[in-house]
């Protein structure tokens, strides 16, 4: 399981992009605290990129069904990305990522469709 971003990596690096693309990928399993892989980077070793993509990750794997388990839902996901900011994950990262979804909770709220 932990070898895929790895995996990625070998498949991307070699397509020429704009952006470091394969290096974001192969750093978004990466931890600040330096607890993650497949490097063990930590703090400013990480792309910027890559802590984003990190962020994403961890909301999109616990706010989406998987085949073996029902998804412990957005809120929680939440919940978690603020207990792992500073530690885990960026702390500028989770602020952003935490206003954006408390913007779009307020526009639903309102009665905007932000789908479209």
């Amino acid at each position: 399981m932990q070898q895929h971003a790895q995996y990625r990596y070998d498949l991307l690096k070699d397509i020429e992009f704009p952006w470091p693309i394969a290096d974001m990928v192969h750093q978004h399993h990466e931890r600040i605290d330096g607890s993650g892989y497949p490097l063990g980077l930590k703090g400013n070793a990480i792309l910027p990129e890559a802590k984003v993509l990190a962020v994403a990750d961890m909301l999109e794997a616990m706010s989406t069904n998987r085949p073996y388990r029902f998804a412990p839902g957005l809120p929680l996901a939440i919940a978690q990305i603020k207990s792992e900011s500073g530690k885990q994950l960026d702390a500028d990262v989770v602020a952003a990522a935490v206003r954006l979804f408390g913007e779009k909770q307020s526009l639903e709220l309102a009665g905007y469709d932000i789908q479209s």
